[in-house]
């Protein structure tokens, strides 16, 4: 029997292996891009003040603010939609989802800032962990809804289900009607 609110059959199957593929992919090049050892002549000092680094970014202008904004925004933002695609359920309390998607994304995000702290070159940033998270949201809002609405009509449009015989027999249940009590 199907579990309520997965999608049903081989949609199901298709939708859960595009989006644990996409997910391992998209982890792969994630860890090559941030634990990949840097040859550089120095390095920055950590950065462990939330949005010291945003502020700092924030105060060179726009136009060189938005290139390291964009990429911690972007770094992850893909995990909003593949978590909830490999996961494949199409009814459930949106909030849950954004709400397990955020911590994943998070868990995530934190663990390559730990593993960064062994690699030459790179350097721990709060703020890159801070916008990391905020870009998986930002996806999950602004897609999974959308995406989960049409994947649901779509799959009503094709299953619909048929009506069994004895349930046609049957017919309407009977109604017994309201007599008044007499005095």
């Amino acid at each position: 029997m199907q579990r309520q609110g997965s999608i049903g059959g081989s949609a199901a199957i298709r939708v859960r292996v595009t989006g644990g593929a996409l997910l391992v992919a998209h982890l792969a090049f994630v860890a090559w891009f941030t634990l990949r050892p840097l040859d550089v002549p120095w390095v920055l000092p950590p950065n462990l003040r939330p949005l010291a680094g945003i502020r700092a970014d924030l105060a060179l202008g726009w136009p060189q603010a938005v290139r390291p904004l964009g990429e911690g925004l972007a770094l992850l933002a893909p995990l909003g939609v593949l978590l909830p695609m490999a996961h494949g359920r199409l009814w459930g309390f949106p909030l849950a989802s954004l709400v397990r998607t955020v911590v994943a994304g998070a868990l995530v995000s934190l663990g390559i800032e730990l593993l960064q702290t062994g690699v030459p070159g790179q350097v721990v940033d709060v703020d890159s962990l801070l916008l990391n998270t905020l870009g998986v949201a930002l996806a999950h809002v602004a897609l999974v809804p959308a995406a989960r609405l049409w994947l649901r009509r779509r799959s009503r449009s094709r299953h619909r289900t048929p009506v069994l015989a004895e349930e046609a027999s049957q017919g309407r249940t009977p109604t017994i009607p309201r007599v008044g009590i007499a005095p």
